[in-house]
């Protein structure tokens, strides 16, 4: 069975940091990420991770967003720098079945950054 456990989200100033944890546990994972949905607003990619250690993120981050990954324990992990009010959101691990491409996701956990 496959689950995601997220930690780490909480309530932060901005200019801020936070680091947010996912542990996927049940298969092997092609890509391991994080996605956010603000109020209103739609789910968008934050960051990604694949097999091959290779990244992508949403241009918002980059530069203040560094997302790693520890192949032996499945656990990726979002570093999250100069935070800003509108990286306020609920933050989603997602995960992509290496074989099926079948995507999981994380029960959300809640970054709010306040000005």
């Amino acid at each position: 069975q496959v689950q995601l456990l997220e930690s780490g989200g909480g309530l932060v100033q901005a200019g801020g940091s936070l680091r947010l944890s996912c542990t996927a546990s049940g298969t092997i994972f092609r890509s391991l990420g994080w996605y956010r949905q603000a109020p209103g607003k739609q789910r968008e990619l934050v960051a990604t991770i694949a097999l091959d250690d290779s990244t992508d993120y949403a241009d918002s981050v980059k530069g203040r967003f560094t997302i790693s990954r520890d192949t032996k324990l499945n656990t990726v992990l979002l570093q999250m720098n100069s935070l800003k009010p509108e990286d306020t959101a609920v933050y989603y691990c997602h995960a992509v079945h290496r074989l099926t491409t079948y995507a999981y996701w994380g029960q959300g956990t809640q970054v709010t950054v306040s000005s």
